[in-house]
């Protein structure tokens, strides 16, 4: 069933315009940094290290989590969770000094009675892998059933919006991160309500809603596509990539052109009004033209190839796609036409959650187990370094770049990685 058969619904409510306020250009606000594409601009971060060196400092954490920190400033914002399987589970908000790794503050919300229950692989990450977003000038977590929340940057909680109390598929939990877009939080909520909820950043309040069976199959994070001089909200769903309009909520259009995709964990990227997916039990690959109307499945495809990840994310750098699989496989591609420049094994890396990220000429991969892998952002294959921290816990989040320091964390504890003083 497309897109335009599914049973949407729309709830629009008037939008206040207001400034955001400015940030530095080092922060990395939300999932995957600006714009949720995994690249960074910084220069000089690190390419080796392990436990005894390259380390700024180390922060343990109360709690395990598959959130990645976000920075503001002089300040590293992350959710982490405790004592799973019990009543007294809850989700912790935790605010840590940039500069010395010390624990400013922190907040915990009780995990609700009807939590997916703490067993299957909902224990390989957990009740917090929804990472924070911010404006600047306030912090936006996503819960899952316990709902989406905002925080001023001194912890004081703002308001709490409930977004839906459904059981994700195969009781996976939630996975998607919120984004920020003009006065509105935009959560993708289909573990939870099969929905895609825009939010009043101010208030908490609901301002429109669109609603289809297939955001049930979603764990994917929205981003904002620049299309023919306006912006799409564009996500990907078993099969398809929707656009939708990120005021009203509205399907503007579709493209069924992602083959076996059952699930979708994967988060989109884009380039010059390209949006490229990489999804799916399988593994499927495609690349569509943002913008038109309703379908566009043959009129904006650009190519499709069967290779991609399950789990992990790509990037886009100078002219190619790259991404290094939940399986260990890294992999470029000619973003231009699809072609494959090369699919190599990485020695040592045995499985991925976290996407790449793309700096100063290279590609940082983390794995859950191995280490974290230095590779070249160039269409020849070539590993720089293999680090190891010396933590034995899963390191299942995706790393963070702020003030030419790089930011990890694990189970256990998180790590900032260069310069010291920075």
């Amino acid at each position: 069933m497309n897109c335009l058969q599914c049973p949407w619904r729309m709830v629009v409510a008037g939008i206040v315009c207001g400034m955001l306020s400015p940030v530095l250009a080092a922060d990395w606000l939300q999932f995957r940094g600006p714009g949720g594409l995994g690249v960074s601009e910084e220069t000089g971060l690190p390419a080796k290290w392990d436990d005894k060196q390259g380390q700024v400092w180390k922060t343990p954490l109360p709690g395990a989590g598959a959130s990645s920190p976000i920075v503001i400033g002089d300040r590293v914002f992350l959710t982490c969770f405790t004592d799973p399987g019990s009543d007294k589970m809850a989700r912790h908000q935790i605010c840590i000094s940039r500069t010395d790794g010390k624990i400013l503050w922190q907040k915990a919300v009780p995990g609700k009675s009807t939590e997916d229950n703490w067993s299957g692989y909902l224990r390989d990450h957990g009740y917090t892998s929804s990472t924070p977003a911010s404006d600047g000038e306030r912090v936006y977590v996503f819960y899952g059933k316990a709902g989406v929340l905002g925080y001023d940057l001194e912890g004081k909680e703002l308001w709490r919006a409930d977004v839906g109390n459904g059981s994700a598929r195969n009781g996976w939990g939630s996975g998607s991160s919120p984004i920020v877009y003009k006065n509105t939080v935009i959560v993708n909520a289909g573990a939870e309500s099969g929905a895609i909820i825009a939010l009043d950043k101010l208030t908490g309040k609901e301002t429109w809603r669109a609603k289809a069976e297939s955001a049930h199959g979603s764990w994917a994070t929205p981003i904002l596509v620049d299309a023919g001089g306006k912006q799409d909200l564009v996500i990907g769903v078993p099969f398809e990539i929707w656009g939708l309009n990120p005021d009203t909520g509205k399907l503007r259009w579709y493209a069924e052109v992602l083959g076996t995709a059952d699930t979708m964990c994967t988060s989109l990227i884009a380039h010059d009004g390209v949006v490229y997916a990489i999804g799916g039990r399988q593994g499927g690959a495609a690349a569509v033209k943002a913008g038109g109307s309703g379908d566009v499945s043959k009129s904006h495809l650009v190519w499709q190839a069967s290779i991609g990840s399950y789990v992990t994310s790509p990037v886009y750098q100078n002219g190619h796609l790259y991404w290094v699989s939940d399986r260990g496989v890294a992999v470029c591609l000619n973003a231009k036409t699809g072609e494959k420049v090369y699919e190599k094994r990485v020695d040592g890396a045995r499985n991925l959650y976290a996407s790449v990220m793309a700096a100063d000429g290279k590609l940082y991969a983390v794995t859950r187990r191995s280490g974290t892998f230095v590779l070249d952002a160039k269409p020849e294959y070539a590993v720089i370094s293999q680090n190891d921290l010396g933590d034995d816990s899963d390191f299942n989040a995706s790393p963070a770049v702020s003030h030419g320091q790089l930011f990890l964390r694990s189970n256990r504890a998180l790590y900032c990685l260069g310069e010291k003083g920075k």
